[in-house]
């Protein structure tokens, strides 16, 4: 799979424009989907400069990325707009601004390496019964 992973605040903790602490696990865990041989793009705000020490703070940890903030490596920089995107095609996203927000690491490591949908973790890893209802059901209902 292809998989867009943000910096500030899920890789590390938000102290934007400075780099904060790893969040435990992060790159570890990145790690080993790298491992099993998911494409890991990173998906940040961060441009110039501050991009270039996010990517550099990985790949001192041993985390190199398939891509940065482009669909595929080394993406040629074009200033037309129909060529440049932003939003990079991937099949997951891993963003704490996800609603539900950032998930434990060892958990996205369980959904992702499984195929599972965070229902499926629930229900297998905590015996949750499954919810019939819809959620909107469930709030409006």
């Amino acid at each position: 799979m292809i998989i867009a992973v943000d910096f500030d605040g899920t890789i590390v903790e938000h102290c934007y424009p400075r780099i904060g602490k790893e969040i435990p696990f992060a790159i570890a865990t990145l790690r080993l989907l790298q491992a099993e041989r998911h494409l890991l793009i990173l998906w940040s705000v961060r441009e110039g400069k501050l991009l270039e020490e996010a990517v550099e703070f990985c790949r001192d940890r041993g985390l190199e990325f398939y891509a940065v903030n482009s669909n595929v490596p080394k993406e040629e920089e074009d200033n037309s707009i129909s060529s440049h995107c932003r939003k990079v095609n991937a099949d997951i996203y891993i963003d704490d601004r996800n609603v539900g927000g950032l998930h434990d690491w060892g958990v996205i490591y369980e959904m992702i390496h499984n195929k599972w949908s965070y229902e499926r973790y629930l229900q297998e890893v905590h015996g949750e019964k499954e919810q019939k209802t819809s959620f909107l059901k469930r709030i409006f209902g």
